[in-house]
């Protein structure tokens, strides 16, 4: 193989001490520019306080640009069963119509990006998904910061937290050397926990079983695709096609054939706002760990090899592909599940399946139980009960025996079932909303973000629109 492969001797190595740049303070200091980042910037700034947002690429989004992933999910709950509609409009077929759980942060993202036309906002024609444009995502992120007068630094990677007496210290690589930047509270949105992890932050990785986590993929966009020539192979084969994915035969064909090694059950891509343009979610890179810069290194070969093979498959074999290419991958391969902090409630799968209430409720999810198999092909959906969301306690944003420290996105504290719902972007822009607004509140008010009463983080967020009920 022609990457670096990890020692087989584990050998470690002093490092001289160094000086850093002291780039200033803030009241609340975001980590990760991702959904949960952003939800946390304007939570944090809406409730008062100074804040600082700090993301390790040149861009922000996170999974949504970085990674590609798309479109939005549903965060709807389905009060309504589906009527099967059109099978070849490539977006989810199955969700009936429902109220949204999710508002607050992610509804003034969604409305920035329907008016800069980057987004086709959610209704039952599009599956109560929200498809968008990850180019424009990038611009209106960048907009809706400046408009709450977020101080943003781009191209600094966290590598570290220093502990104080009253505050805590950031480090960030750059090229400019280590910067460092202190604050009263920090919001983790790293979605990896790598800044609760570095403060002592116990975690848990994978399935409980083999610590195994969901595979990585690696999204890429197609061009020039012939959307009315598809439509017609899948309405004359309607065995072969469920909305957003399917292709069974053509896919057993090509194998047989040599052409293809499919790492999943089936090809699944979805419409995006573009006409004549496909995101394709069809790689699948399994018993990889996002943590490992050895098996980054590794997913990243393969899954790009594997996107070679799956858009030759496509151009050859499938109908509608024939003069389509490759446009774009994603800046890195899309890692579903690394760490999930210990934190002082941990969210279950019985939790989420049976749509359970909280006093301290936050945060709500509707989105079904999703793993992907994390040792092989086949994928467990599990759906809540028709109409019914369940609620995700304060508890969850505070790592144990950590004190300014708060955690959001797909690094809060649960378990792998419950992970796999909870991970998706809109609900991620919910708890990091939670997590921005408690962190603020804390910060105003001189207190650890434990000591800040649910109600009052409840009552900030119901002013900013926040759906908690």
């Amino acid at each position: 193989m022609t990457y670096l492969m990890p020692p087989r001797v584990p050998r470690h190595v002093e490092l001289p001490p160094r000086q850093a740049l002291h780039a200033g303070s803030t009241q609340v200091l975001v980590i990760g520019g991702g959904p949960a980042g952003i939800g946390a910037a304007l939570g944090a700034s809406n409730a008062g306080a100074q804040v600082i947002l700090v993301e390790r690429y040149g861009f922000l989004g996170g999974n949504a640009t970085a990674a590609l992933v798309m479109p939005l999910m549903s965060f709807h709950n389905e009060v309504k069963q589906a009527v099967t509609g059109d099978s070849a409009r490539l977006l989810p077929p199955d969700h009936g119509e429902g109220e949204p759980v999710v508002g607050g942060a992610l509804w003034v993202l969604l409305e920035q990006l329907v008016r800069a036309q980057a987004a086709i906002r959610p209704s039952l024609e599009t599956g109560y998904t929200v498809p968008f444009d990850a180019e424009l995502f990038k611009l209106v992120a960048y907009d809706l910061l400046e408009q709450h007068e977020v101080r943003t630094l781009l191209h600094a990677f966290a590598s570290g937290v220093v502990a104080m007496p009253d505050r805590a210290r950031a480090v960030f690589e750059t090229k400019s050397g280590p910067v460092v930047i202190d604050a009263d509270v920090i919001v983790d949105c790293t979605g990896d926990g790598d800044i609760a992890a570095s403060a002592g932050a116990s975690y848990d990785i994978g399935r409980p079983e083999d610590g195994w986590t969901q595979p990585m993929t690696l999204m890429f966009r197609m061009v020039r695709f012939d959307h009315e020539e598809f439509a017609a192979y899948a309405r004359a084969h309607p065995d072969q096609w469920k909305g957003v994915h399917g292709l069974w035969d053509l896919v057993r064909e090509a194998t047989d054939a040599g052409e293809l090694d499919l790492p999943r059950e089936d090809v699944l891509f979805f419409a995006t706002p573009n006409t004549g343009e496909v995101a394709v979610n069809s790689t699948r890179v399994t018993e990889v760990l996002g943590t490992s810069v050895w098996d980054l290194t590794r997913a990243e070969f393969a899954a790009h090899r594997q996107m070679a093979q799956i858009s030759r498959f496509l151009r050859s074999r499938v109908p509608g592909f024939a003069d389509s290419y490759v446009v774009q991958s994603g800046v890195q391969v899309g890692v579903r599940e690394t760490r999930r902090i210990h934190g002082e409630y941990q969210l279950t799968g019985e939790d989420v399946l049976k749509a359970r209430k909280f006093d301290d409720v936050v945060a709500r999810g509707a989105y079904p139980v999703d793993i992907h198999n994390p040792s092989g092909r086949g994928t467990t959906l599990r759906r809540l009960p028709r109409g019914q969301s369940y609620d995700i306690p304060l508890r969850c944003l505070f790592p144990q025996d950590v004190d300014r420290v708060l955690v959001a996105g797909r690094c809060i504290s649960g378990d792998h079932v419950a992970h796999s719902s909870y991970r998706v972007m809109p609900i991620s822009v919910a708890t990091g909303q939670a997590a921005g607004v408690c962190a603020a509140l804390a910060a105003v008010q001189g207190k650890r973000p434990r000591d800040v009463p649910a109600d009052a983080v409840q009552a900030e967020l119901h002013s900013q629109g926040a759906s908690l009920s």
